[in-house]
């Protein structure tokens, strides 16, 4: 595993994308070691912490009947319900209340898989002094593929932590590394 005291630097904010319950093991809508990405997370929180530089966590926070709902027309069954157990995120990440939580798709007439997508985080970034997000989180194929073209599209420099980062499914996942390392991001394989 690439060591994040020799990565992490001024200028840096750390992105932890939706690590909730729903998306583990045993949630509604599981990813295949899904809480196999928690230990990595906390060691990159524990540096984070340690050399100063900002927190960001996102979470799906969607209402029930959301548009991405299969019920709905949409491709996923209900997960990450305001209020549910499901929502909130996984016991085993060490979240201490430091952090500037992100909270996105709770619009009813459409998806926020983007941290960025209509939550203002850009303009909290700049006002942070970051230059480059470092990015893990679930899914890789989904919300942390797009917060990380958006994050290019914005002007961020993007470091992806392999190890912090699952897909929904295997093929995907290998056509999200090339998006995202096509669109400048810079990918750490272990």
């Amino acid at each position: 595993m690439t060591d994040p005291r020799e990565v992490v630097r001024s200028g840096d904010g750390l992105l932890v994308v939706d690590v909730q319950n729903d998306f583990c093991p045993g949630g509604a809508l599981p990813i295949e070691d899904g809480d196999g990405i928690i230990p990595v997370i906390n060691y990159w929180l524990a540096v984070a912490r340690d050399r100063k530089i900002p927190i960001y966590v996102s979470r799906d926070w969607h209402p029930v009947g959301h548009i991405s709902f299969e019920k709905e027309g949409g491709e996923w069954p209900p997960h990450c319900l305001q209020g549910t157990v499901g929502a909130e995120f996984h016991p085993k990440l060490t979240l201490i209340g430091d952090e500037v939580l992100i909270t996105k798709g709770v619009r009813f007439d459409q998806d926020q898989n983007s941290v960025f997508d209509q939550t203002g985080l850009k303009h909290r970034l700049r006002k942070d002094g970051v230059e480059r997000l470092l990015v893990g989180g679930l899914a890789q194929d989904v919300c942390v593929l797009a917060s990380v073209l958006d994050a290019r599209g914005e002007g961020f420099a993007v470091t992806v932590i392999g190890a912090a980062t699952r897909p929904v499914t295997s093929e995907n996942g290998k056509e999200a590394i090339k998006k995202m390392k096509d669109f400048g991001a810079e990918y750490l394989e272990d």
